[in-house]
């Protein structure tokens, strides 16, 4: 065995010499430690951080990484006149869509079909391929589609087509969402589809629910439509740091759909689905059911309605049917119209053009601004009443003209009336009365009333877009706006409802119903009213008149229908008040005339109160309000009072077996 040599010249002292060599060097390294503790203590305190403090973060990040969301819309709410008739429902609409994550297998077996078409090619070439990988990749997902689009051509028969783009914007922002192949199927191809689809095709046929109007353009624009457009996220949805998807709802653009959006539209569902590191879904985490819209009842008559519409074809113009007591609408029509049905689920570009061009869009009866002729004296007569220029029962001489400075204006009929009181003034529509009390009374005093009307504000009906550039001019508004001083011509014109000033239907409709009830202040509502208590009586004040004028100037709209210009208004059994108005109006520069009637009845209790107004389109063509706008408010009249009186008449709609199939309660996309 082998033995430690040891050195026998080494002594004590060189091993002391040892030591504190290796005590020198400890010490020198006790810095090193120390460091090196410290860090070590940091990092375990920062992985303790991390792990402990911080989880709650980490643990949200992955779920925004992991997790997406997507918004289902709910089924609208239905629209219903004041009887419980159907206006405004849901339909089935049935489409073929594939979801994107199942045909993974069959883009990746596309996609090496294709990686190997290009590699034969570049051997039997020789030269490389310019196809990129990226734009391989999308023509095989192209190539898949476009397999499925000709399965369904051939079973449904009719050509298909997708753009890229429009593959390409699907991946990139929908693609959690199904990709729909064709859409608006019919009930035909629908049951071709179901009956003949393969059992293992990725194309689902699903159900969706479009806007349906039995009536078709009955109250078109009142009713309104619906738009397509993305599902908004709803503010009471837990997690809304998540990655969203939003199936496409319904909002409404225009009338009562836009206006009553809040009520119709119904709480968005939603899903929360977990995703792989490509985007697509695996794992449903979450599920929250829609929930559907209310209804509305509307106070719209339908057969009111409908009668409006009917006497207005062939016109351009606006019929409104009011309760005076109430201030419910009864009737809102405006010509040229749409039917509604045409622009559900989606407003194809042609009819968008051919409304626009007809100027169909625009609701006259809530925005158009015309000057109201002569249904405006009434409001002259209260006018000079109120400020004691003239008394019912005096008279006036009428002859073929009055001089107003040094021009002469004229009397609409040739003759002139002769000495005439104010009943006999509003039974023939004298001009040179009106005239002479709307001098007498002053420019100033006739814009007060008509405010007090309520003509130079909007009616606050319940509707989108109602215009508020309705003009009573008075003599201060001139000078501001034109410029201009106030000269007796303009009283004048005023008088008889001409020159600046600018009203609508409506606003006449609420004028004719102030007259009938005596009050003003009368709001028009689109909606029913039931039970007591609901309407606000502290917005209604006397007409600033005495009763007995009031009765005087109603005297004269009843001798209009009974043996004046209004006598097309007539009614068997029922008194019916009216005015009729003419008036001119040069649009592009074309003259063209007005006919207007307002009125109520019955007149010793009146239950409706309307306006009518029409436009005339031809050049020569006699144009009156007693011609024209009187027989369409009879028409509205006759539906009115046979529904009081049990006379059957129902509007005609047409009946669609798809309403009652998926109404708004069971609308759901599959």
């Amino acid at each position: 065995m082998a033995r430690k040599r040891t050195n026998p010249t080494s002594g004590p002292g060189e091993a002391n010499a040892s030591l504190d060599v290796a005590s020198r060097r400890h010490r020198r390294l006790l810095p090193l430690y120390a460091i090196t503790g410290i860090l070590l203590a940091v990092l375990f305190g920062q992985l303790g951080r991390e792990q402990f403090v911080n989880r709650p973060e980490y643990l949200e990040r992955e779920k925004q990484q992991t997790l997406r969301r997507i918004i289902l819309p709910a089924p609208r709410g239905t629209i219903y006149d004041r009887d419980g008739r159907l206006l405004a429902g849901n339909r089935a609409t049935f489409s073929a869509s594939v979801f994107l994550d199942e045909l993974r297998p069959a883009f990746r077996e596309e996609y090496i079909r294709q990686v190997r078409a290009v590699r034969e090619r570049e051997r039997a070439t020789g030269e490389p391929a310019e196809t990129s990988n990226r734009d391989l990749v999308w023509r095989a997902r192209m190539a898949v589609i476009r397999r499925h689009l000709d399965t369904l051509e051939g079973l449904i028969g009719r050509e298909l087509d997708m753009s890229l783009a429009t593959l390409r914007g699907h991946f990139h922002q929908r693609i959690l969402l199904p990709l729909p192949l064709v859409e608006n199927l019919t009930e035909e191809e629908y049951a071709t589809l179901i009956d003949q689809l393969p059992k293992d095709s990725p194309i689902v046929v699903a159900t969706d629910s479009a806007r349906y109007y039995p009536y078709g353009p009955l109250a078109a624009h009142t009713l309104g439509y619906v738009v397509n457009q993305p599902e908004e996220v709803p503010e009471d949805l837990s997690g809304d740091d998540l990655l969203t998807f939003s199936r496409y709802g319904k909002r409404g653009k225009a009338g009562v759909e836009r206006e009553f959006e809040a009520d119709l539209h119904g709480d968005s569902g939603e899903e929360v689905w977990r995703v792989d590191p490509q985007g697509f879904q695996f794992e449903r985490v979450d599920f929250r059911q829609p929930v559907v819209g209310g209804d509305v009842y509307l106070s719209l008559d339908a057969e009111v309605q409908q009668a409006a519409e009917r006497a207005l074809d062939g016109y351009v113009g606006a019929a409104v049917a009011l309760d005076p007591q109430t201030g419910e609408v009864l009737a809102l029509a405006s010509r040229p119209t749409y039917d509604l049905n045409e622009l559900t689920p989606r407003i194809p570009s042609p009819v968008f053009a051919r409304i626009n061009e007809k100027g169909a869009w625009l609701n006259r009866a809530v925005q158009g601004l015309y000057p109201p002729g002569s249904t405006f004296k009434p409001v002259t007569a209260m006018a000079a009443l109120r400020e004691d220029q003239v008394e019912p029962e005096e008279t006036l001489w009428c002859g073929t003209s009055y001089l107003v400075g040094n021009r002469r204006f004229p009397e609409h009929s040739s003759p002139g009336f002769g000495d005439i009181a104010l009943e006999r003034a509003l039974a023939v529509s004298s001009n040179v009365y009106f005239y002479q009390t709307g001098l007498a009374a002053g420019a100033e005093a006739i814009a007060d009333t008509a405010r007090v009307l309520g003509l130079a504000t909007p009616t606050g009906v319940e509707l989108p877009f109602e215009t508020d550039d309705m003009l009573v001019p008075d003599p201060a508004w001139k000078r501001e706006n034109r410029g201009e001083g106030w000269w007796p011509g303009d009283t004048a014109n005023l008088s008889i409802g001409q020159g600046f000033l600018r009203v609508t239907p409506l606003q006449m409709a609420v004028v004719a119903a102030s007259l009938a009830t005596g009050e003003t202040g009368i709001r028009p509502t689109l909606l029913r009213r039931e039970g007591e208590g609901w309407l606000d009586r502290a917005t209604r004040l006397p007409l600033p008149l005495s009763e007995e004028d009031r009765e005087a100037i109603v005297a004269g709209m009843r001798a209009a229908v009974a043996e004046g210009t209004a006598r097309r208004a007539q009614l068997p059994d029922i008194e019916v008040a009216g005015k009729t108005g003419t008036a001119q109006v040069y649009p592009g520069g074309k003259a063209r005339t007005l006919a207007w009637f307002i009125g109520f009845a019955p007149v010793q209790n009146p239950r409706i109160a309307f306006a009518v107004v029409t436009e005339s389109q031809e050049d020569g063509v006699e144009f009156a309000g007693g011609a024209q706008a009187a027989p369409i408010a009879r028409a509205m009249l006759e539906a009115f009072f046979a529904q009081e009186e049990g006379v059957p008449g129902a509007p005609e709609a047409p009946f669609s077996p798809l309403v009652h199939r998926l109404g708004a309660r069971e609308a759901v996309v599959q």
